[in-house]
Formats: C-alpha cells, structure tokens, sequence
C-alpha cells in the first residue's frame, strides 16, 4: 500500500547536500543527530526534510542499523501525521518499538535506539489507550527509554519534550496520587520537562503544542491562555523543513477549532 504524500510539498524543504549541512545544527537542534558521512544516508536525511518520508525509510532501512535514525524519524513522523489506517498506524508504532530493540542491543550508547523506542511505544500505547498501554506494563518502558535517552545525550530536547508528555499522560489517565505512587508520574516535572526542552531548542514548534496540551489536560480553564499562547505561538512559526510544516499545521489546525467551539 502506497504511504499517502507529504500534503505540503516546498522547495524550501528541498535541501542540496551543501545547503542541508548548512542547515543541519539548526534543523536538528532536537535531536542532535550527527551530520552524516554515508551517502545514502545524507540521501535520506534530505529526503526526510522535503517530506518524501517513505524514500527516507526506505534508503535508511537499506543501510542497517546505521540508518534506523533517519528510518525510524521518517516512519514515525509519517505514521503520527499522515497514516489514515488506525491499525496500520498501530502496527508501524509497534514494528519501529521492535526495531529500537535491536538497535539497542547493537548499539548500546546511541540515544536515538531509544528515544525511538520510546517514542513509538507511546503512540502505540496513545493508540490501544494509555490505560491498556499501562496495563501491559508500557509505562515504565517508555520512561526507561526516555531517561535512558537524556542520560546519554543531555541537551536532546525532543527526549525532554517525550518526558514531558510521560508524566502528563500518565497524571491525566490514572490521576496524580496513583501516578506518583505507581509510575513516579508527577505534573510538575513534566512542565519542567518542557521548559528545559525550550531553553534547549527555543524554536521548536512542538515543544509548545506539548507543553500548551500539557497545561490544557492538567489545568484547565486556570492555564488555558497559557496553552492558548503557546499553541500560537506555535503556529506562527515559519517551517524549515516537511515535520516542522506538519507541528506548524497541527497547531493551526487545533485553533481553528477551538475557534469554532
């Protein structure tokens, strides 16, 4: 089955090899994937950032497990935004979690096998329901994965943004005494999360939709300018590549509609 297209093809997001080198500290600010010396995976990587996300898996997977990052980016970010099908959606969180696994095992000191890990073992929890995910155990994993990440790479703010939607989720599914007690969930550490993650990566769009969902599930009507605020912030900003379009349009997205409530 064909993966559905990028919905907003740019030149902008088209980067030359010289061009995304360039560009390469600013566009992985979150991430802090190392530029790559691999042919096919610079190929990749430019392929990633104009949105052509199946050729990213596709030349990613074909190198390895040096190039399940760029891979596993490019399935992820697809499979959030654009898979229509929710058991295919399902499915690919759970063969990329699969994945991580070996990545771990083969690489034990790189941050992406399990920031990875983490990140589609939460979605795919997000798609069964976090209450199922936390009963097959999911919870402690993705925040095994998740501080695994942070002690290994610090200053990646996507990691902090991951743990920041951890402690949230959790306090908002099973409430702050049994996620604390349970799964050492607690609300105000998730919104510190999300402020290291923005003193790290001050442009980063979706650091601000996480962090105005964050404060919108856990506070309510007391924070709702606040996460109304970032949430604008957010959509105001101008996309540098396909993910960033895809966060800017989220937040677009998610005003309209409160707008119209």
């Amino acid at each position: 089955m064909a993966w559905t297209p990028f919905p907003y093809p740019d030149p902008a997001y088209r980067y030359t090899p010289e061009a995304l080198k360039a560009a390469w500290p600013a566009l992985h600010s979150g991430d802090l994937e190392p530029f790559p010396a691999n042919p096919a995976l610079l190929q990749a990587w430019i392929a990633f950032h104009a949105g052509e996300f199946e050729r990213a898996a596709r030349l990613g997977l074909d190198v390895g497990v040096n190039g399940y990052s760029v891979a596993h980016k490019a399935i992820c970010i697809y499979a959030q935004y654009l898979e229509p099908n929710e058991k295919k959606r399902i499915a690919t969180f759970e063969c990329v979690a699969e994945r991580c696994e070996r990545q771990q095992r083969e690489q034990p000191d790189n941050p992406a096998g399990y920031y990875w890990h983490a990140y589609a073992l939460g979605y795919y929890a997000l798609g069964i329901s976090v209450v199922k995910g936390l009963a097959q155990g999911l919870g402690p994993r993705v925040r095994a994965s998740l501080e695994t990440t942070v002690r290994l790479a610090p200053a990646r703010a996507d990691a902090h943004v991951g743990l920041g939607v951890f402690h949230t989720e959790i306090v908002d599914k099973v409430g702050g005494m049994i996620g604390g007690l349970t799964y050492g969930a607690r609300k105000e550490e998730g919104y510190r999360h999300f402020q290291t993650a923005l003193r790290l990566d001050p442009d980063s769009a979706i650091a601000r939709i996480q962090y105005g969902h964050a404060l919108a599930l856990l506070e309510g009507k007391k924070k709702m300018a606040e996460a109304t605020a970032l949430l604008e912030q957010a959509a105001g900003m101008t996309p540098r590549d396909a993910m960033e379009r895809l966060d800017v349009e989220a937040a677009r997205q998610e005003l309209m509609e409160e707008k119209q409530q």
